[in-house]
């Protein structure tokens, strides 16, 4: 399975920006997706992910300026992140766990990190 993320960037404190990810590869079905950071001086933290079932848990942190979402049908996640500040700043990474072997096994992936860096 390969993940391809992408939308990282330069923003000023306040602004917006999307991040995308897109697994392919072979699989029986995606158990959940999220996104990840790992911010300078931290270690990486769950910023939000989202199950099978289409529910979503955030980090506190970034409840109600991010949103999660998938497309089944095109096995994607995104994440929209509004009122960006400096502490959103970090390398962003794509998570998925896929079922595998029709379902009887689960194997997780990582992307290869995209940088969100916020000016304050």
């Amino acid at each position: 399975v390969q993940l391809q993320a992408s939308g990282g960037g330069l923003v000023q404190a306040g602004g917006s920006l999307r991040l995308s990810c897109a697994a392919s590869g072979s699989f029986f079905s995606i158990h959940s997706m999220a996104w990840y950071r790992h911010a300078p001086g931290k270690q990486r933290e769950l910023v939000a992910v989202v199950s099978s079932g289409d529910s979503t848990n955030y980090a506190d942190s970034v409840k109600g300026r991010f949103t999660i979402s998938r497309d089944n049908a095109k096995n994607t996640v995104s994440l929209q992140m509004n009122t960006l500040k400096s502490g959103d700043t970090g390398v962003y990474y794509c998570n998925v766990i896929v079922n595998v072997m029709g379902g009887s096994f689960r194997r997780e992936y990582w992307g290869q990190g995209t940088l969100v860096t916020v000016s304050s």
